[in-house]
């Protein structure tokens, strides 16, 4: 929500005239810039496109086998743009587990889901850990996750 006053009371037509565009010029510039959260209308790279990948935790599970919990930051608009799944990759790019994401998070953002029970094999000590969105797919931000205390 924009808030402003305009502290002068026109003393002629011709200065309420000219009152009257300088109030509608701030209200078009404070449309153009967003929403009173900070959130800019218009997309200024790439990323406020996409789902971002913000952060991941891992836990091993048993002998190969681990837990993530992934925190997706997306543009959601509803059921016609969300972050639709993540995914775990191995650097060769195999996917080792995907979670798929049922739902749009318009109002939960970022949003963490986690995924239980991904073989990872032996000798894959980094994972990389993807979000996609229904619209444009893989192309956010992703995060490399090591899987520490691996034997």
């Amino acid at each position: 929500m924009v808030t402003f006053m305009v502290g002068t009371i026109a003393s002629s037509r011709a200065q309420a005239g000219r009152l009257l565009a300088v109030a509608t010029v701030l209200l078009l510039v404070a449309t153009a810039c967003g929403d009173d959260t900070g959130t800019p209308a218009v997309p200024d790279s790439e990323s406020a496109v996409c789902a971002d990948v913000v952060g991941a935790e891992v836990a091993a599970e048993s002998d190969g086998v681990f837990a993530f919990s992934v925190t997706v930051r997306s543009p959601d608009t509803g059921w016609e743009k969300y972050a639709d799944a993540w995914e775990v990759r191995a650097p060769d790019g195999t996917v080792l587990g995907t979670r798929i994401l049922t739902h749009p998070h318009v109002e939960e953002q970022p949003f963490t889901r986690s995924l239980r029970g991904v073989e990872v094999p032996a000798g894959v000590d980094t994972v990389e850990i993807a979000a996609r969105d229904s619209v444009e797919g893989f192309c956010g931000e992703t995060v490399l996750v090591e899987l520490v205390g691996r034997p």
